[in-house]
């Protein structure tokens, strides 16, 4: 049986409390009124015309400081850029309301990123055990339990994605701009784009889905492992079947619940723009990243003594997977990008134009380069993925380009231009990342990680070529 290391579990706690720190500090900081944005931009503005007189002398520690004193509604430009938009609007005033909305959505952006990835890394940890399950893979079996684990965190992680929602829903954020959108045309909150989509997108049926889509996660996760766990038990190969055809229908059912979900949760935060590609990039990108969790895991417990039977051939397989699917992610990336980029139509080139010319560049190349050109030039090599620090280092970058790629998915509809990487971001980055190591690694001493009764457990602990 593993336990948890109480220097592990120390270090977890740690991290929840440095980042629950962090995310306090940053629903104190963000501006309650627009008196306090008028303020804010006003010292911006001071501080950046100063700058500009004497030439840049105002070093880059100075600068760092003006983006700490403006939070998320500044940008090195961003006092210019403001007032054009808000001569353009000739409405200072409602300029002024859409920038505090903006800023306060930076705490609940800094929140919902972190607790979205790590919520689907365990959903599509889930998804790969059920694949190996369907597919009765003989090299496997020694990792199961890994997985499993991974999975735990499935339901407090999705208990908090919906109190989120339910707060959205109460109006507790700006988030979801359609939430506050009409579809009457004599409306003074008219948007045109909910005549087409508001049958779809409106709070009762946002949230009835939200608990669907958690539900059947939840469920096909607890009789999944029950009767892995009643098979080591008893031995009895019904279980083995049984745990076999609720892989299949759940692999078949999450592609619907997946689908539907990533329109819901991320898409419709850019409610104006849509695409057909859009889940399965969604998919691609949290799979590869699940893959990467599950080998990382799976390393630091052998490190530890804990999976003396894993051998560098289940690693070496657990990297052509990293290095399969992050190939699988770009392709992906490529259908949906270069189509819409190149076919020019406002209402699809609209979502990419802050990301690849707008303020989220460096986030939106940086993200490219390190969940593909990164893959390609370091895990190709066959040698190479049988280096346990190898594929560390390997998966802690793909790991960080993921998170940017969700960070770019979000930030943009909800932020807008005033983006900034702070204390916020820190801190509910280390939040979640705290919880779910202990979650998963508590989950990991509830059974033993050797799943002596699987039929296929000798071929697992021979595997090597």
């Amino acid at each position: 049986m593993y336990t948890f290391s109480s220097r592990l579990k120390t270090f977890s706690l740690v991290l929840i409390i440095i980042g629950a720190l962090g995310i306090g500090y940053g629903f104190f900081t963000a501006p309650k009124t627009v008196d306090d944005v008028k303020a804010m931009m006003h010292n911006a503005e001071d501080s950046h015309g100063a700058a500009t007189a004497e030439h840049t002398e105002v070093d880059d520690h100075a600068s760092k400081d003006v983006h700490e004193v403006t939070g998320a509604i500044k940008g090195e430009h961003a006092t210019e850029n403001d007032h054009e938009a808000a001569g353009e609007h000739g409405d200072d005033a409602g300029h002024y309301e859409h920038v505090l909305m903006q800023a306060q959505n930076r705490p609940w952006t800094a929140i919902y990123v972190p607790m979205i990835f790590f919520l689907l890394i365990s959903v599509c940890a889930l998804v790969y055990y059920a694949i190996q399950r369907a597919a009765s893979a003989g090299w496997s079996p020694l990792l199961f339990r890994v997985m499993e684990g991974v999975t735990g965190y499935i339901g407090i992680g999705s208990l908090i994605v919906l109190a989120f929602l339910v707060a959205s829903a109460m109006h507790g954020n700006h988030m979801f701009a359609w939430m506050y959108a009409s579809a009457d045309p004599t409306a003074a909150n008219f948007d045109f784009a909910m005549e087409t989509k508001d049958w779809w997108l409106n709070i009762p049926g946002f949230l009835i889905r939200a608990v669907i889509y958690v539900s059947i996660w939840i469920g096909f996760r607890h009789f999944i492992l029950k009767n892995s766990r009643l098979q080591d038990e008893s031995g009895d190969l019904k279980y083995f079947k049984r745990s076999f055809n609720l892989s299949v229908v759940f692999l078949v059912v999450f592609l619907v619940s997946e689908l539907f979900m990533a329109f819901d949760w991320l898409m419709s935060i850019d409610h104006h723009w849509f695409s057909q590609l859009y889940s399965f990039y969604v998919f691609a990108s949290m799979f590869v990243s699940a893959i990467t969790v599950i080998a990382l895991v799976t390393i630091y417990l052998r490190s530890r003594g804990f999976l003396p039977q894993v051998n560098d051939s289940h690693i070496h397989d657990l990297a052509k997977y990293m290095f399969a699917f992050s190939i699988f992610w770009t392709y992906l990336w490529y259908a949906q990008f270069m189509l819409q980029w190149y076919a020019n139509i406002p209402e699809e080139a609209t979502y990419f134009y802050p990301r690849l010319l707008g303020e989220y560049q460096p986030l939106f190349i940086g993200m490219l380069i390190m969940n593909f050109v990164f893959p390609i030039l370091v895990l190709m090599n066959s040698d190479y993925k049988r280096i346990p620090w190898f594929v560390v280092l390997a998966g802690l970058i793909i790991l960080t380009g993921h998170y940017l790629d969700v960070f770019v998915m979000v930030a943009p509809g909800t932020v807008g231009s005033h983006w900034h990487f702070g204390i916020p971001e820190i801190g509910a980055l280390l939040f979640f990342a705290g919880l779910f190591i202990f979650v998963v690694f508590n989950s990991l001493t509830k059974a033993p990680l050797l799943p002596k009764e699987n039929p296929f457990i000798k071929e697992s602990e021979v595997f090597h070529y």
